[in-house]
């Protein structure tokens, strides 16, 4: 395992793997080894802190973490202007994912409207899709993702304690009746409310991962309580592991490699899903702790990104970019 050091002049909001070549959508520009920079087309004058990038590549959006404004781009190229709605947006993640559908349509998932109510978009037009009634419960949706296949949208959310929660939703049956949207979606939250989930991942288009941290509320018996780590398999609605995380709190960030995870709290590490035993650790390869998508402080979330082969993981440093070979 080593990690190399690769400089920046400053440090990126952003990074995404295209092909061997790291690229940071933020800062609209490539990043070789050596520092060397090759700028993109999007002109550095939008001064936004995160990015995200669709999994095809083709879009990807700038934003303010808390923040209400963004913009959509379609490779480089300024598509719209992106928006959320403002109660309390200082206070956490900005709710946003980019991907596409089981139909193959590159869509924008966000919060345009209320902060409770999750709306898809087509990335091209901009057409709603999830036009109708809505009765929204009173949750704060954040730091949303797509399943590979874009069958399913996780939020790991929050309800107003402050308590963070997940919510899955069937994006097929959205397009045809938004309204199931609005409820507590395809996982039994309420057995894990006694953990608060603080970061989740998809593992592949069936298995979930979600990580609750030391939080307790809610019931005093739950199937996830605090400090663990739970896979669901969609296909089969349960539970195929649920394991103590002993080594510390997850963080706001999972990334999956297989059947591990890399957690980002405080430095990396590698987790085996399984069992919730620590694979391995980079300690030397620091940033911010953030335990929650949610807190008046603004701590920003790690920036990471994990080549598609598994084997290179890039963390974005104060003033370089760690790249760690993964065991």
């Amino acid at each position: 395992m080593t990690v190399e050091s690769i400089p920046v002049p400053a440090a990126p909001k952003s990074l995404v793997w295209q092909g061997d070549e790291l690229v940071s959508a933020a800062g609209g520009r490539g990043l070789g080894r050596g520092g060397v920079e090759r700028e993109e087309a999007l002109a550095e004058s939008y001064y936004f802190d995160a990015g995200t990038t669709s999994a095809s590549g083709r879009y990807s959006a700038l934003y303010h973490e808390r923040g209400i404004e963004g913009v959509l781009l379609e490779r480089g190229r300024v598509v719209r202007e992106l928006h959320r709605f403002d109660e309390l947006a200082g206070d956490y993640d900005y709710p946003l994912a980019l991907g596409a559908l089981s139909d193959g349509r590159e869509v924008v998932v966000h919060c345009p409207d209320e902060y409770n109510a999750l709306q898809i978009e087509d990335a091209a037009s901009g057409e709603r899709l999830t036009v109708g009634e809505r009765e929204p419960q009173d949750v704060f949706h954040s730091r949303l993702s797509l399943s590979p296949d874009g069958r399913y949208l996780l939020s790991v959310a929050w309800l107003w304690h402050p308590f963070g929660v997940a919510m899955v939703y069937d994006t097929a049956r959205a397009l045809t009746d938004p309204g199931t949207l609005d409820g507590d979606g395809l996982v039994p939250t309420a057995d894990a409310a006694n953990g608060e989930v603080t970061a989740g991942c998809w593992l592949d288009a069936d298995r979930l991962v979600l990580a609750t941290g030391t939080e307790a509320g809610g019931a005093d018996e739950s199937e996830l309580p605090p400090g663990r780590l739970g896979v669901w398999s969609m296909s089969e609605g349960r539970w195929l592991h649920r394991n103590p995380l002993a080594h510390a709190e997850p963080g706001v960030l999972l990334l999956p490699r297989g059947d591990q995870v890399v957690s980002f709290r405080g430095h990396p590490r590698l987790i085996d899903t399984a069992t919730g035993r620590l694979v391995a650790e980079w300690p030397e390869v620091v940033f911010p702790v953030k335990d929650t998508c949610f807190s008046a402080e603004d701590i920003p979330s790690p920036v990471a990104a994990l080549h598609p082969d598994g084997t290179r993981l890039a963390v974005a440093q104060t003033d370089s970019i760690a790249l760690i070979t993964l065991p």
